[in-house]
């Protein structure tokens, strides 16, 4: 969306294929209680200079509110504070040594300038070498199971390092505050005025429609196969998961070696449970699962942050998992995947009720996360593909940072800017 507004501000005509029913990937909307609400949970730092600047160039800068989180480790039975450096010292389940050096990696992280200096090191290996065997069962080992499953062990030290040096720099200079944005109505608002945005400019948006072929051919121009028609353009964008790009290329002379680097890169799939009830369940926004037989990675309750009365004065709680996108929990049934999440929800806050609950929600996202091993700096692809003309932006490319709705906004500017200079 970001790079089809730059493109037709540039002049250029613009025509957007989105096989799903509305804009906005992993940030669309569904309602809950007449409030719109993320499929996926999303806020966003004070760092995300990108999104924050479109948010003021499309006029909703008043929508946005910065409201004050708290972060909390479930482990040993027990829900712990994790937010202070007191709070630290109190995680009993980590030796006091463990402690200790867990808060001075977190200090040598939010310092530390350079990703570079971090990519001969798996995550695993840095932190039991930094932080002591402690820590590492306690907190690194079973958050990097939670996220990458049987590739936990060698997920780059340099995604890790990304991740936390934004997080710990999105705190308010001098405290340990962290204040996270979200916008009145949620990030729904974002997507429909930049989607009144694009119609303005011009933009073919295409909902519910498939891309099954992209082909070169003689006239110099790409052919596109968009739901029953076939139509030329002058270059083409794709923004989804390499996997899918690799399946719309026809299989010709001469592809072979790209389609193999397409392949390099895996995916994960992910799981969002949402449900509303009347019931407060614990004191925290959000709630790392740090136990090693834990069936979901997060448990979220999204009105610490935004207040119940948006939803009608209900309670709205994320619960969220990463898995495998061919067996296991993702090919379970909605009904067994949720009686297994409810059931262990009741060893965090053992007054739990299902019964009280108003609605359940459960989302799965196919190419939720690529899997960022050791050495993914090789493995990154150009913007421009084998096929002159034919461009892929998505988040295997931004490394070492992960998936953002900034980043998205950053790469929508960044390719839009190369295909305008193409």
């Amino acid at each position: 969306m970001v790079a089809a507004k730059e493109l037709s501000m540039a002049g250029h005509h613009v025509t957007i294929a989105e096989s799903g029913d509305a804009l906005g990937g992993l940030a669309s909307s569904f309602k809950v209680n007449g409030e719109a609400l993320e499929k996926a949970y999303h806020h966003i730092f004070r760092t995300d200079s990108d999104i924050l600047q479109l948010i003021n160039d499309l006029g909703i800068k008043d929508l946005l509110e910065w409201r004050e989180s708290s972060v909390a480790i479930y482990r040993d039975g027990r829900v712990w504070p994790f937010m202070t450096p007191l709070d630290l010292l109190r995680f009993k389940p980590c030796s006091l040594l463990g402690r200790v050096r867990l808060g001075i990696a977190a200090l040598y992280i939010k310092h530390s300038k350079k990703w570079e200096n971090f990519t001969q090191s798996s995550a695993m290996e840095w932190m039991g070498r930094f932080c002591g065997n402690s820590a590492l069962k306690t907190v690194w080992r079973p958050l990097l199971k939670g996220k990458f499953a049987d590739y936990a062990d060698d997920i780059s030290m340099a995604w890790l390092w990304a991740r936390l040096h934004v997080r710990s720099n999105s705190r308010e200079p001098g405290g340990n505050k962290e204040r996270l944005g979200y916008m009145k109505g949620g990030f729904s608002k974002l997507v429909e005025v930049l989607d009144e945005c694009l119609v303005e400019f011009g933009v073919e948006i295409k909902l519910s429609t498939r891309v099954s072929n992209i082909l070169e051919v003689e006239s110099g121009k790409i052919q596109v196969n968009i739901g029953a028609h076939t139509d030329e353009f002058d270059q083409v964008l794709f923004t989804g998961a390499n996997q899918t790009f690799e399946k719309l290329l026809s299989k010709r002379a001469g592809d072979e070696e790209y389609r193999q680097s397409l392949q390099k890169i895996g995916y994960l799939g992910a799981m969002c449970l949402i449900f509303t009830t009347k019931q407060k369940l614990g004191d925290h926004y959000w709630v790392n699962i740090n136990e090693d037989d834990a069936p979901f990675l997060v448990f979220i309750r999204h009105t610490k942050l935004i207040p119940p009365e948006r939803y009608n004065g209900e309670e709205v709680y994320y619960i969220g998992a990463y898995c495998h996108q061919d067996k296991g929990l993702f090919e379970e049934d909605d009904e067994a995947v949720k009686n297994r999440w409810f059931e262990y929800l009741k060893l965090l806050y053992p007054d739990f009720n299902q019964a009280t609950l108003t609605s359940e929600h459960l989302f799965r996202f196919r190419n939720a996360q690529h899997i960022v091993k050791r050495g993914y700096e090789d493995l990154i692809l150009d913007h421009k593909t084998h096929i002159p003309e034919v461009f892929i932006s998505n988040f295997t490319q931004i490394y070492p940072e992960d998936r953002g709705m900034n980043f998205a906004v950053r790469e929508g500017k960044k390719i839009a800017h190369l295909m305008s200079e193409s």
